[in-house]
């Protein structure tokens, strides 16, 4: 069987190395593909195929795709959380440096210079007073958010000299193994907010988290506190931060994420999306998602999904099926039934659900027959089945 894949950005050459030649049809125009690879390219207004199974996004965020639409689809959606991470945490490392010794600043000062080299030296030494800074050992670090970026910047952080303070009421076990001991947890962002000389946000932009940074708790903050967003635009409420940059509240905002709100501000450093512009980078994020891709493609397992449970079954023997349906009551008991009923034995199966999605893995000990597919197809809830 080929698989066929369609992209519709440019993905690293590192990444299309994982789908070999011999399974895999790669292409920008491809008809009936069974799973759309991308990066930062627009799909909420994109007819999707119905032969597409998977979506790839070849980075973190996923706020170009229609997440909810593709989970009542049934199609779960990848990404490459962490595979950018260390890439991010140079960048806000570099950011907090910029904020703290007003480097932008500075230099915009020295190009509007003119004259001679004597008139330019005196103009420099006259001048620098104006852009005098702090140094980071000492400062408090306030870290929003302990995915694997947030988890980067807070030890880097900390190996600063500086201290830091996080808050994440949903930090995994993961992510709490790789945190150093010695990084202080928050209660609430608002206690977070009155003890930091340098904010950073580190959260998916949603509901939840849509102007999380506003009016309320910019007042909580210290004056001259250095605010950082290289998560997403629309955390911060840009009209409250303005004010609070004229009143000299907030001493520097540096961003990934320009807007014309800001991006003039002399106290803003607004940069056009660097945090993953890396080539190491995007090898990483292509290698990971691809390797997902083909696992599910392949063998039904799920790592890595926005929308769908981790589901990840050793193969054993027989034929596999891979059933996706809402997640409601008798559900397990209707598809175990159908399956007796065709005179199929169970080897193997795994159930997971995530929020209103279930998925299930079963490995049968004969082939699967087109009747069954139908048949599983049509109990209501069910959204898609695959034969492995």
């Amino acid at each position: 069987m080929t698989y066929r894949i369609l992209t519709l950005n440019n993905i690293s050459v590192a990444g299309l190395e994982r789908l070999p030649r011999e399974l895999y049809e790669v292409a920008s125009e491809i008809g009936h593909p069974d799973a759309v690879l991308l990066r930062s390219a627009p799909m909420h207004d994109m007819d999707l195929p119905d032969t597409v199974k998977a979506i790839g996004r070849a980075g973190a965020g996923v706020n170009n795709i229609p997440v909810e639409q593709m989970t009542r689809l049934g199609i779960p959606v990848f990404n490459a959380p962490g595979a950018n991470a260390n890439a991010v945490k140079e960048l806000v490392l570099a950011g907090m440096l910029l904020g703290a010794r007003n480097i932008c600043q500075g230099w915009a000062y020295v190009q509007s210079l003119e004259g001679e080299d004597d008139e330019l030296h005196q103009a420099v030494e006259a001048g620098k007073k104006r852009f005098r800074g702090f140094e980071l050992p000492g400062k408090t670090l306030g870290v929003i958010g302990l995915g694997a970026i947030g988890v980067e910047v807070a030890n880097a952080a900390l190996a600063l000299g500086m201290k830091v303070i996080g808050y994440d009421p949903k930090v995994t076990v993961e992510r709490a193994w790789q945190l150093s001991s010695g990084v202080e947890q928050a209660d609430t962002i608002e206690t977070l907010c009155r003890r930091s000389d340098f904010i950073t946000v580190h959260v998916p932009l949603n509901k939840h988290t849509r102007d999380m940074i506003n009016a309320d708790r910019l007042g909580l903050m210290p004056d001259g506190v250095v605010i950082l967003n290289f998560a997403r635009g629309g955390i911060i409420d840009e009209v409250a931060l303005a004010a609070a940059l004229d009143k000299g509240r907030v001493r520097n905002y540096v961003t990934d994420f320009p807007s014309n709100q800001l991006r003039r501000h002399p106290q803003v450093t607004a940069l056009p999306h660097l945090g993953a512009s890396t080539g190491e980078a995007e090898e990483n994020c292509a290698i990971m998602v691809a390797d997902n891709l083909r696992d599910f493609l392949e063998h039904g397992n799920i790592r890595r999904s926005v929308n769908f449970p981790t589901t990840i079954l050793p193969r054993t023997e027989g034929q596999r099926l891979a059933i996706t349906n809402a997640n409601v009551p008798n559900m397990l008991g209707q598809i175990s039934t159908a399956m007796a009923d065709a005179g199929l034995n169970i080897v193997d199966m795994l159930n997971k659900s995530r929020g209103d999605v279930a998925y299930t893995l079963v490995d049968v000990d004969a082939d699967v027959s087109d009747d069954l597919v139908r048949q599983l197809e049509a109990i209501e809830g069910v959204l898609n089945v695959r034969a492995i």
